[in-house]
């Protein structure tokens, strides 16, 4: 499958951002560079991304999240924020964290 403009305009998106993206925000960051781009097209390059191995999708709830493959980690989602924060530690010890929520993608 070839990198299109609007697949590489969105896994730059996504690869530069520090935050777990929702579809639509994506979309909102897209329009900025390429204004007439469709949400159909970004969900469609989303997928797409997330079956090559490219991005990781989370399933949070009843939202997709999207975050970068750049390194191996986990993340944990706080039900009493709904933020969700990336873990890089092996080993997750959950009476240590002080939040209420749970480990999500645990590899």
């Amino acid at each position: 499958m070839r990198l299109t403009k609007q697949k590489k305009l969105i896994l730059d998106i996504i690869n530069n951002s520090h935050e777990h993206l929702s579809a639509e925000s994506i979309y909102n960051e897209c329009r900025k560079v390429l204004p007439n781009i469709s949400l159909g097209t970004v969900y469609r390059n989303l997928n797409q991304l997330s079956d090559m191995n490219l991005i990781k999708r989370l399933k949070v709830q009843e939202f997709d999240r999207f975050d970068s493959m750049h390194k191996r980690h986990n993340h944990f989602f706080c039900t009493k924020c709904c933020g969700i924060y990336d873990i890089f530690d092996d080993i997750i010890n959950m009476e240590t964290i002080k939040v209420p929520g749970k480990v999500i993608d645990y590899d």
